[in-house]
């Protein structure tokens, strides 16, 4: 008997939402990390660059990851049970990450400027986008090397703590950061005033996905060691293989349009790099929504629930995706660049002016 079609298509919508928040909100946390590692010259106008990047849109972008839980939750419960209750530890430390950061980013924003208070904001803002991706890469590394699955006579340490610190997790919670990072400097080439600030952030992204193929390959390796049938599954699957070379040649063309300086291609092809990379993850652990634990059908929730989803879904999509569309154009189309440089040049006239700087 054929398994059933919704519960596959929802969890398919899950994984979409999922890669919305990794190529959206991941970029916002990558920010995060350059702001903690601005350095040189020009670094408070680097950072003015991430504020005024990320400002209008971050707080929008965690839809996607609310999207996820709440298909999880109603779709789901016995996988989000699952998660919630093996993970507690780095899911709470993601949530507390997610609150602080957020908050001191609108703190910093609001602050007196250049006051010492402010100062300690953006720190928090930066050190929490930097833990957050890598606690997440740890939960996610716990849950697909099948490491939540434990006899119910393990100690609290071996359910609830050594799931999430094994090398694999750790390597891939590395992997994760490094993701994000390439993603956000990537994004912040576009987002630069002045070729100046271009160049930092060229060779920012250069250097991440420096650091992303490194990790990649320490990811690997480690996978290989303890979850070898995962890591096997990359090159064996029906479409793994052309997934894998997809995701390999967008990486080199994202490289060389940095190398060129082609950075609207650059943008395109990490997009498409980072969404090979998560769904090269859900297609090496599928049917599996936990490994061992729960596939997509056995914890699927009852066909009455998940058909009011589904209207509710396709509903919520005509109303969330143009609105979405909408943000964006107003806030990152063509046009507006010329707008936020006179607003910039405003600001920074009326600043030095009441500060008494003569320029």
């Amino acid at each position: 008997m054929p398994e059933p079609l919704l519960p596959h298509l929802l969890a398919g919508a899950t994984m979409l939402a999922l890669n919305a928040y990794v190529v959206l909100g991941g970029a916002d946390f990558g920010a995060g990390v350059w702001d903690l590692l601005a350095t040189g010259p020009r670094k408070e106008a680097q950072r003015d660059t991430i504020a005024h990047g990320i400002g209008p849109i971050w707080e929008a972008n965690h839809v996607w990851i609310i999207l996820v839980v709440v298909l999880l939750f109603t779709c789901f419960p016995a996988v989000y049970a699952t998660l919630s209750v093996a993970l507690h530890i780095p899911l709470v430390l993601m949530l507390i990450g997610i609150v602080l950061r957020g908050s001191a980013f609108t703190f910093r924003a609001y602050d007196s400027t250049d006051s010492p208070v402010q100062r300690w904001w953006g720190r928090i803002f930066s050190i929490t986008s930097t833990v957050t991706p890598f606690v997440l890469g740890l939960s996610v590394g716990a849950l697909v090397s099948g490491a939540l699955e434990v006899p119910a006579t393990a100690t609290f340490a071996e359910r609830f703590v050594a799931p999430w610190l094994t090398p694999f997790a750790l390597a891939l919670g590395a992997f994760t950061l490094a993701i994000f990072a390439f993603l956000a400097a990537v994004y912040l080439t576009i987002e630069a005033e002045t070729q100046a600030l271009q160049e930092d952030f060229r060779r920012r992204a250069l250097a991440a996905a420096a650091a992303v193929a490194v990790c990649a390959i320490a990811t690997l390796l480690a996978g290989r060691e303890t979850v070898s049938q995962l890591t096997d599954a990359l090159f064996t699957r029906r479409l793994a293989l052309p997934l894998q070379l997809v995701t390999a040649v967008a990486a080199l063309t994202a490289i060389a349009a940095l190398w060129t300086r082609r950075y609207h291609l650059a943008r395109a092809a990490a997009v498409l790099q980072v969404s090979g990379i998560v769904w090269g993850w859900a297609l090496v652990q599928y049917p599996w929504m936990v490994p061992g634990v729960h596939s997509i059908t056995s914890a699927a929730a009852p066909e009455v629930t998940l058909r009011l989803v589904s209207y509710g879904l396709v509903g919520g999509t005509l109303v969330l995706v143009p609105s979405l569309w909408f943000l964006f154009r107003l806030f990152k189309g063509d046009h507006r660049s010329a707008f936020e440089r006179v607003d910039t040049a405003e600001y920074r006239s009326s600043t030095d002016t009441e500060s008494g700087d003569p320029r």
